[in-house]
């Protein structure tokens, strides 16, 4: 029973700093980031990369009828669907990532984490502390669960945040092993283009909302706290 006390201690502690000090903390150091050149980029061919894919030489076939109808039913199938190139190495060996996204994304991905941690451990707080359920008497309770439910809704955006980064790099890898195939369609190669701005884009949101987020759940616990605190008041204590 000790050990448990001892553990709803800790997290009581940990969870009242987080909200006192490290929010403010976090929040300022977000929006300090989001005032940096590395996220203010204006022109975003600044931040395209290179795909160092050549479209190799046309293959000239001759027009000859030698009368073998089985070789031109054949070459009549191959032209019905679109063939690529078989691809089984890379000409310049690893296709690299856009560094500039990477470089970002590998700043922003821990501060997403950051504030999934943070979150549940306010959240274990706020749940820790709320009462037996009774009749009545129940308006700081109401208080409470709204607050839990804030600091789930942000976990889980947060995590959404860790997906959309997964999935970024899901479809620029298979556009990117599209122009390996077909190196000679341009409009893979502006695909390619166009994720990266979109991606950058996203990243600049996601800070911006991790920000905010931190603006939210320390402006909304402190004006309550009170009431997160001390769900219900004591009928007894205005008695006496």
């Amino acid at each position: 029973m000790s050990s448990l006390l001892k553990v709803d201690n800790e997290i009581k502690t940990k969870a009242e700093d987080l909200v006192a000090n490290f929010f403010p903390k976090k929040l300022l150091e977000l929006d300090q980031f989001l005032k940096e050149p590395v996220i203010n980029i204006k022109e975003l061919k600044e931040i395209h990369s290179e795909i160092n894919l050549t479209v190799p030489d046309p293959i000239l076939l001759s027009n000859l009828h030698d009368g073998l109808e089985g070789q031109n039913a054949k070459k009549r199938k191959m032209e019905d669907g679109m063939t690529g190139t078989k691809v089984f190495v890379m000409p310049g060996g690893m296709m690299k990532s856009n560094a500039n996204l990477v470089e970002l994304i590998e700043r922003v991905k821990p501060e997403i984490r950051t504030l999934i941690e943070k979150c549940n451990t306010v959240k274990m707080w706020v749940q820790l502390l709320i009462p037996r359920i009774e009749d009545g008497n129940n308006f700081g309770v109401s208080i409470q669960e709204e607050t839990v439910a804030e600091l789930r809704t942000v976990e889980g955006e947060a995590a959404s945040y860790l997906d959309q980064i997964s999935r970024y790099y899901i479809t620029r890898a298979k556009l990117v092993s599209k122009i390996a195939k077909y190196p000679h369609v341009e409009d893979y190669r502006r695909t390619v283009t166009e994720i990266d701005e979109k991606e950058y884009i996203s990243l600049k949101i996601i800070v911006s909302e991790l920000r905010n987020q931190y603006v939210t759940l320390h402006d909304m616990i402190l004006k309550n706290i009170e009431k997160i605190k001390r769900p219900r008041s004591s009928n007894a204590d205005a008695l006496y």
